[in-house]
């Protein structure tokens, strides 16, 4: 193969290339239908011609007819006329009608086979016509269906790349380090003006009372709180009065004796309280 004919070869594949890759499915489909259409429209003058020349030759057919069925309406007349001459004549010119409508029969039956072939032809082309229309159709919606999907496996492929993350990443300890560092210079403001100190002390206080209410609280809640001192009084001057031991009293519910107090008063010697307290009643 000579130089110029591989560069010949070279340039032709080159421009198909370009002619594939530039090739857009819409328009091409849009461009073939409009071709089709006016080949449609052809095929229609055509078809159209075709029928006028079959109702002409059935026309000629007719009037040959006609002119046959006239010559021997003609040649009857002379024949009644007594003139069998002219009755020949007119029988021979009859017989030429008869022949020529002959043949326009002939011819208007194969033109009348024609356009119905034609016609045949002509619908199974508007019937391809209107396919390729709803194929047109279907296959941009694929087309551009394809197209969205493209479109989100390139920004797929996109969000793949680390370097987006990357970015997310870096940015999120930016400002995690200006957070830092806004509430570093917050507390050094405060340690420089003395309020920081002061803030804690507050804070533990008021943390502190509020454990001490939250446990008074409970042991109320409980019946572990100690009794008043001024209503033990009375229990000790009746026992002393009877000079016996203090019987345990009867267990109530919310109580504030447990069973080891109890215990305790029942073991307590009140001898000498007994004596203590009846000097002051002889006085």
């Amino acid at each position: 193969m000579g130089i110029f004919s591989r560069l010949g070869t070279l340039i032709k594949s080159n421009l198909n290339d370009l002619i594939t890759k530039a090739e857009d499915p819409e328009k091409m489909l849009n461009q073939v239908l409009l071709e089709m259409q006016q080949q449609l429209v052809e095929a229609k003058k055509s078809v159209a011609v075709a029928i006028a020349d079959e109702k002409k030759l059935q026309k000629q057919y007719n009037a040959e007819l006609d002119k046959s069925k006239e010559w021997e309406r003609k040649a009857m007349v002379a024949v009644r006329a007594g003139d069998d001459g002219l009755a020949r004549q007119a029988l021979s010119r009859k017989q030429e009608h008869e022949t020529i409508a002959t043949q326009f029969q002939q011819q208007w039956i194969a033109q009348k086979q024609a356009v119905e072939k034609l016609k045949d032809a002509l619908r199974l082309l508007n019937n391809k016509i209107e396919e390729a229309k709803r194929k047109k159709n279907i296959l941009i919606a694929r087309k551009k269906r394809a197209e969205a999907q493209q479109q989100i496996a390139n920004t797929m492929q996109g969000l793949g790349d680390t370097s987006a993350f990357d970015t997310f990443d870096r940015m999120a300890d930016r400002i995690a380090l200006m957070e830092a560092e806004a509430e570093a210079g917050q507390e050094l403001a405060g340690e420089l003006s003395g309020e920081t100190l002061e803030a804690k002390f507050l804070s533990l206080e008021a943390a502190g009372g509020a454990e001490e209410d939250a446990l008074s609280e409970l042991k109320a809640k409980m019946g572990l709180l100690e009794a008043p001192k001024a209503s033990a009084a009375p229990q000790l001057q009746s026992g002393a009065a009877g000079s016996a031991p203090v019987a345990a009293p009867p267990a109530e519910t919310g109580s504030s004796l447990t069973a080891e107090d109890m215990k305790e008063l029942e073991d307590l010697d009140l001898s000498e309280l007994e004596k203590e307290i009846k000097p002051d009643k002889a006085t």
